[in-house]
């Protein structure tokens, strides 16, 4: 799969019901990484995509960038989210994914990289205002 554009399509498009797609663009052995999980096989892979919907409010990726190579390429995007509860509030988090496809064109290696500290952490209200300390600290 040199052009990943279905791919592209299906993760800025993702909603609840297109999570059940997941078989026709990964293989059913694909690994799946990001600073939270690490998981393999197409259930737990959408697992993960439906734990996000119950968590974050509005979540939606958006492609910025892709690079593409014979068997694999990266993405950059933004995932742009609404937390929940009180004092929700609009963030956005900044990243990218590298994708390894199979003969078939189908995904088999799919590994995310985001800073979680400096993207989502450092952004929440109680755990922000720690991770501003430990930052200031580690300056000093």
């Amino acid at each position: 799969m040199n052009d990943p554009q279905a791919l592209i399509d299906w993760f800025e498009n993702l909603t609840p019901q297109s999570v059940e797609r997941l078989g026709d663009l990964y293989a059913a052995d694909a690994e799946f990484k990001d600073p939270f999980n690490e998981v393999r096989g197409i259930a737990a892979i959408a697992r993960i995509f439906e734990h996000m919907f119950v968590k974050v409010e509005a979540p939606r990726f958006v492609v910025t960038g892709r690079f593409s190579g014979d068997d694999g390429a990266m993405l950059l995007w933004e995932f742009h989210f609404r937390t929940r509860g009180l004092g929700a509030q609009a963030l956005c988090v900044r990243g990218s994914s590298h994708l390894r496809f199979d003969a078939a064109g189908k995904v088999v290696l799919h590994r995310d990289y985001w800073d979680a500290a400096e993207e989502l952490y450092a952004r929440l209200p109680l755990l922000g205002a720690l991770m501003r300390g430990l930052q200031r600290l580690g300056r000093a």
